[in-house]
């Protein structure tokens, strides 16, 4: 897609030569010869820059009309980038509208490779942030059209990661087929399970939960399917399982992956055909159970360990929902903070940069840990980076890429000061530097 430039120049020779510059480097070029003319074609077409002069009145040297033009555009687009045209006169002006988000300035007579060079860069970056906003747009629109169909159980969420999941478990929810749920631990996998029954036809009914891997090997038959009084050693008692429990209703089985292979056999049949016996008894038990399972280990290794079986995994995953990690959803990492604070704490900038810096190998469940710690240890209302007690190691810190949006905002906080915008983002001022050229900051 062609780009599109705006020029606002009283002098028409500064149009066409313009013109004549970005028509031999394929980039659409209009002019308008005055800031009433300028912002009608703004209101009535779309631009992806201007270029604008700072004075139109013959023998106008303050820049004054410059900046109510530039101010006016701002009101009107606020993200449009917005190059000032100026002569020496008028520097001082032109440094002041940078601080308030002008692009660039370019002093006559101009350099074309250097105005070049500005404009592709403010063009790439101008269409980058359209895309971006697009996205977030679309995704608002999504998010909440979710919420309004499906009941999401309290779920906070923020991320494309996590919205594509749950778009495609509130769809599967209404079957009945079986759902495999993988993930690591801590990542919120019977979150899921929650919301696939809330949305099922079977929310009113029964909603057993068995985490396999908190029971030893040798009970969990006895858990899931229940047990006959004298049976074995210590089994005093009848006790109903798990599935008598759940019939007509949902069975969760997190950690599906620590089930005994004997048990496994079991789990099939009554996958199979509703049918099973409790441990100790030859009287066959039916029952009608959705089974929702969950694991944090990979399935398709333990089937050639041969730890699983590979037809149990084939009938319990008819259906499955991967839940990332918390790292590969970071844009899901300060929402969730925010949800776990108490209503009178807030968390400092420093703070929140270090929450998505960090690679929480103990995903959601560590990150509420650490704030329900940090609310302990904060002296104020405001917890500060150095109150969530996160090792800032180079194996515990991800990579974070800052975008353009990271950059101008930490300047903004601290006044274009960049020594302390770049301590704000954990960054050293070379550092800083460095990412403020790559956007085409002007230091």
């Amino acid at each position: 897609m062609q780009h599109k430039i705006l020029v606002i120049d009283d002098n028409t020779d500064v149009i066409k030569a313009l013109k004549i510059l970005f028509l031999i480097n394929d980039i659409d070029c209009e002019g308008a010869s005055s800031p009433e003319q300028g912002l009608a074609m703004l209101q009535s077409q779309d631009y992806d820059l201007v270029i604008q002069d700072m004075n139109f009145t013959h023998d106008t040297t303050s820049g004054e009309e410059g900046k109510t033009l530039y101010h006016q555009i701002r009101a009107f687009n606020p993200d449009l980038p917005i190059i000032l045209l100026t002569a020496w006169a008028q520097l001082e002006m032109a440094v002041k509208l940078i601080k308030h988000g002008a692009a660039d300035y370019i002093a006559k007579p101009w350099q074309d490779d250097k105005l070049l060079s500005s404009v592709n860069n403010l063009l790439e970056m101008y269409q980058l942030q359209q895309a971006q906003t697009r996205s977030k747009k679309q995704f608002k629109v999504r998010q909440e059209q979710l919420r309004q169909d499906y009941d999401l159980c309290g779920l906070v969420f923020a991320d494309q990661n996590m919205l594509s999941l749950l778009e495609t478990a509130t769809h599967v929810a209404h079957s009945d087929a079986q759902v495999l749920i993988t993930g690591p631990n801590g990542a919120g996998k019977e979150k899921i399970a929650e919301l696939l029954v809330a949305n099922s036809a079977y929310r009113d009914r029964p909603f057993i939960r068995v985490n396999a891997g908190a029971l030893p090997a040798d009970l969990i038959e006895a858990e899931l399917f229940g047990v006959v009084s004298g049976a074995y050693t210590g089994a005093t008692k009848s006790r109903e399982g798990r599935f008598s429990a759940a019939d007509g209703g949902t069975l969760f089985l997190d950690e599906i992956g620590n089930l005994p292979l004997c048990g496994q056999q079991k789990l099939l049949r009554v996958l199979q055909t509703g049918e099973f016996e409790a441990v100790g008894s030859s009287k066959t038990q039916k029952v009608n159970v959705r089974v929702i399972s969950a694991t944090n280990a990979d399935l398709n290794e333990a089937i050639a360990r041969g730890e699983f079986r590979q037809d149990l995994y084939y009938r319990l995953n008819m259906i499955e929902l991967r839940l990332p990690p918390l790292a590969e959803r970071p844009d899901d990492i300060v929402p969730l903070a925010m949800h776990f604070l108490s209503s009178h704490k807030s968390l400092s900038e420093g703070a929140q940069r270090l929450l998505k810096r960090y690679t929480w190998p103990g995903n959601v469940r560590e990150l509420q840990n650490v704030i329900g710690r940090a609310e302990l240890l904060a002296a104020g209302e405001r917890i500060e980076a150095t109150d969530l007690g996160l090792n800032a190691s180079a194996s515990t810190l991800a990579s974070h890429e800052f975008t353009i949006e990271d950059i101008t905002q930490a300047l903004d906080n601290h006044q274009g000061n960049v020594t302390h915008a770049a301590k704000s983002l954990g960054l050293s001022r070379q550092a800083m530097y460095r990412r403020m050229d790559k956007f085409g900051i002007k230091r």
